[in-house]
């Protein structure tokens, strides 16, 4: 059976221009610095995000990682979103790493308030941590792929500065918010000192992500990222990949977004499907499907058997996720399968 895979856009594959150039990619010793293909998407990266230099590493996990490990030392206190990919996806890496701890905020959308970030800054008391660091997520996964208001970024990065403390951003998906946004992504990247986004996801590289950020900053990154075994050798065979993401993908987002709003639509009018459509900002859909009376599990197993792949989980939340592949002909077959699922007559 041929399944239209809506899991994640992790599932992306490399288009024929991205294989080519892996196959012809002049590559060095990256570790020495000698991988001309690495150093031309950092460069390309830095240059695209308004920052100084920029980094190539293996994951989106092991870029926050090394960035949280870069801004902090062990026994700080870091600030987060409650449902954040850091906190949530990341295996505790931050306390195992960086033996920092998490201050965890509530936010709307995946947006916290400025007022409750200032609210949580610990005070110089000898009896408390150093917060010492605050991290945002752009788009917002565990939301739905939502994106966070300039505003508010603006407003969180300048309460930051008044207060000496960096702000790091997860922007796995920031070409997505970008997108949503229509402005260029060093608009967004300008309110945080350090960003990470994935090259893996929806710009469908099959390996890496960037980190950007000051020069010292990521002089200082390279050595976590060799500590943590990201020290890669001839990885311009990867980075060649990289660079067709960068230079030829972004452009092509507003169809996923185009798609999941489609999908979205469809299934909101599915009898037992529950989606806020005010999330479906960009490419994620998150449902709650507790009126279907039945787990996450069996409802993604009953998508399987129709051909169609999405996670599921022992709770009454599922997400869909579209990306390239992905094109609106599946959306409506996908939706045609899901209804004859879910009809009036299913549902107790």
């Amino acid at each position: 059976m041929n399944y239209i895979d809506l899991r994640s856009d992790t599932v992306t594959l490399p288009t024929q221009e991205m294989r080519d150039a892996m196959y012809n990619a002049e590559v060095g010793d990256d570790v020495y610095g000698e991988d001309p293909t690495v150093n031309h998407l950092e460069e390309t990266a830095a240059e695209m995000f308004g920052k100084e230099a920029a980094m190539f590493v293996t994951s989106g996990t092991q870029g926050n990682q090394i960035c949280v490990m870069t801004h902090t030392n062990p026994g700080d206190e870091i600030i987060l979103e409650e449902k954040s990919h850091i906190i949530t996806y990341e295996v505790g890496g931050i306390g195992r790493l960086s033996g920092v701890q998490a201050k965890l905020i509530r936010g709307t959308k995946g947006a916290m308030d400025p007022s409750d970030i200032k609210a949580a800054i610990r005070n110089d008391d000898i009896h408390q941590p150093k917060t010492s660091l605050i991290c945002v997520e752009n788009t917002h996964n565990r939301a739905g792929g939502t994106v966070i208001p300039m505003d508010i970024l603006q407003n969180t990065y300048e309460l930051a500065k008044n207060y000496d403390i960096p702000v790091h951003m997860d922007g796995a998906r920031i070409f997505n918010a970008a997108t949503y946004l229509n402005i260029p992504v060093n608009q967004i990247a300008r309110y945080a000192d350090s960003v990470m986004f994935c090259l893996s996801k929806g710009l469908c590289a099959p390996v890496g992500s960037v980190v950007v950020g000051t020069k010292s900053f990521i002089a200082k990154a390279r050595k976590f990222r060799k500590m943590l075994g990201g020290g890669m050798r001839q990885s311009g065979f990867l980075a060649a990949a990289g660079i067709i993401a960068l230079e030829k993908m972004p452009s092509r987002l507003n169809e996923d977004h185009e798609n999941a709003r489609l999908l979205a639509e469809g299934l909101c009018n599915i009898p037992g499907i529950k989606i806020d459509m005010e999330t479906v900002q960009t490419n994620i859909i998150v449902c709650d499907i507790a009126n279907l009376n039945m787990s996450a599990d069996e409802f993604s197993s009953k998508l399987y058997e129709k051909g169609i792949k999405i996670n599921g989980g022992g709770g009454t939340t599922v997400r869909f996720v579209t990306h390239y592949g992905i094109a609106r002909s599946d959306i409506e077959t996908a939706l045609e399968s899901i209804k004859s699922i879910f009809d009036k007559k299913h549902i107790s």
